[in-house]
């Protein structure tokens, strides 16, 4: 997935001259904060929960007073889910003075691009970036809101052994650091319980025909293909699955958690089963800051909660620390502090991961209007 990036100023009022780069906010004394992710390309379904999710809080707290009496500026650099990308927007992010940073999207792409704010005294809270290595590496300013790949991949295999148990698994990953070190881990998982996969293969995203691996898994038997991957890729994998008559349901983790993957998957996606935090959109403290979004006709599912709460922490370790400094603020994150925010308390530790495990098992089935879409299983297990 690459693609060329037009970084382009916008005005003062708003006026969006590009999709990389956009401007907004009037205040003489501003923080500066950049949304960082796929605003284009094959996950800008999920760049647009980032970027609303981002949106709507600073909105709500510049409404209230802003951050130490300053308005957050918001502007968007757009990854396109691709590294090089990723590290050509940390830098214009730095050039342009931006102190905090909301993304990436896509493990690898957070993590050469955290880099670069590293250097440059950036803070960055990635809501959505999993692979272990982005906070194993010792860096002052790398944080996330999400779990980690070790931990999810680690409920993954759980699940299989508990239920699959006997039965044949396939694995397929994106080639990604995402997608790979999911997979990587939940297969560890299965093994280290006695089970053993069928067949491991690697994909190429954006790739539009998968009937070889699909010939592969109808040939291995499998009774369930482990996905670590997107929801493009997992959409087109299941549909063609189907159009060979592989019944097998697919298992992934959080990156097919959006409602676009029952577009592109079709009536075939009934029965997937997947891995990623407890709905927020279900927390009692997300209840106000949902009904904002669905009376402006976006639904928050998967990463704008995540986003809105990274906001929020910015906001809460600033004020403990009554400086708006990044390294000042991070020093606060990394105090064991708990922050209130819509995905309730959150709490770091000194390598900037939360402090609770943040995985359950979820099962894409119709709701009672008809809808396929995903629902979060009973303990024993999903039906």
């Amino acid at each position: 997935m690459k693609g060329n990036i037009a970084m382009k100023r916008i005005t003062t009022l708003g006026v969006a001259l590009g999709f990389a780069i956009a401007w907004a906010g009037t205040a003489a004394a501003q923080v500066k904060m950049g949304v960082a992710g796929p605003i284009t390309g094959p996950s800008a379904a999920t760049g647009a929960q980032m970027k609303n999710g981002v949106d709507q809080a600073a909105a709500d707290i510049n409404a209230a007073g802003g951050m130490l009496g300053q308005k957050i500026q918001v502007s968007y650099g757009d990854d396109v889910s691709d590294p090089k990308q990723g590290v050509s927007v940390a830098n214009k992010f730095a050039a342009d003075g931006v102190k905090y940073i909301v993304g990436h999207y896509n493990s690898g792409v957070s993590i050469p691009a955290s880099m670069v704010y590293q250097e440059n005294g950036i803070l960055e809270i990635t809501p959505a970036s999993t692979n272990p290595t982005f906070t194993e590496r010792k860096m002052w300013n790398t944080f996330r809101v999400c779990g980690r790949d070790d931990q999810q991949g680690k409920v993954a295999g759980q699940y299989l052994l508990k239920h699959y148990k006997g039965k044949k698994i396939a694995v397929v990953h994106d080639k990604t650091t995402y997608g790979k070190g999911l997979a990587d881990e939940m297969l560890k998982t299965i093994k280290a319980g006695g089970m053993k996969n069928v067949l491991y293969e690697g994909i190429n995203t954006g790739e539009k025909d998968y009937s070889a691996l699909v010939s592969k898994i109808k040939q291995s038997g499998a009774d369930l293909v482990y996905f670590g991957g997107l929801y493009t890729e997992a959409g087109l994998i299941v549909r063609q699955m189907r159009d060979q008559g592989v019944k097998a349901p697919l298992m992934g983790g959080d990156g097919i958690t959006s409602e676009e993957y029952a577009s592109v998957g079709g009536p075939g996606v009934e029965g997937t089963l997947m891995t990623y935090g407890p709905d927020p959109r279900n927390k009692p403290e997300a209840k106000a800051v949902v009904e904002e979004f669905r009376k402006k006709n976006f639904e928050p599912e998967a990463y704008t909660l995540y986003s809105y709460a990274a906001v929020q922490i910015y906001k809460q370790a600033a004020e403990a620390a009554k400086s708006v400094d990044p390294k000042k603020v991070a020093e606060k994150m990394h105090s064991g502090m708990h922050f209130k925010t819509v995905l309730g308390d959150i709490a770091y530790d000194k390598k900037g991961d939360i402090t609770k495990l943040d995985y359950v098992v979820y099962i894409w089935k119709k709701d009672p209007s008809g809808k396929i879409t995903y629902t979060e299983c009973p303990a024993d297990g999903c039906k």
